[in-house]
């Protein structure tokens, strides 16, 4: 598969979301990893690289809320279609985290069978308050 980016910096880009999947990245992050390391990646060409692989379907790109910046997520060749994933973020730390349960397999059949409505998981967000953040504040 790393042959297909063809360049090295889209190699080491995608070794790097590889090493990390199941995990959201920003292309900030990604950019402050490569800087801190001395691998030579222009943040022209994270981005770059980062939309040819979600066009290809190996990346997610999620698109959290206006005041956050888009996050990505290396999912694989196989995993985007089969595979129904919300995520809810933290109100006060801001952390995001991957739901994947059966119930919203069926909150979506449900949508769509009895509201006419096809719900997108990858833009779909539950906000409230974390269990660690809960037990700070309680």
């Amino acid at each position: 598969m790393a042959a297909k980016y063809k360049t090295k910096q889209g190699n080491i880009l995608l070794d790097f979301l590889i090493q990390r999947r199941g995990s959201h990245v920003t292309a900030a992050e990604i950019c402050e990893h490569f800087k801190a390391q001395g691998t030579p990646i222009g943040t022209a060409t994270v981005y770059r690289h980062l939309e040819t692989m979600v066009d290809d379907g190996i990346v997610n790109k999620y698109n959290i809320d206006s005041n956050s910046p888009a996050c990505f997520e290396y999912v694989g060749e196989s995993r985007r279609s089969e595979e129904v994933c919300f995520h809810y973020k933290c109100e006060k730390c801001g952390k995001l985290v991957h739901l994947h349960c059966e119930e919203f397999k069926e909150l979506c059949e449900h949508l769509e069978k009895h509201h006419q409505f096809l719900l997108d998981p990858l833009r779909t967000v539950f906000y409230g308050i974390c269990k660690d953040c809960r037990q700070i504040g309680g």
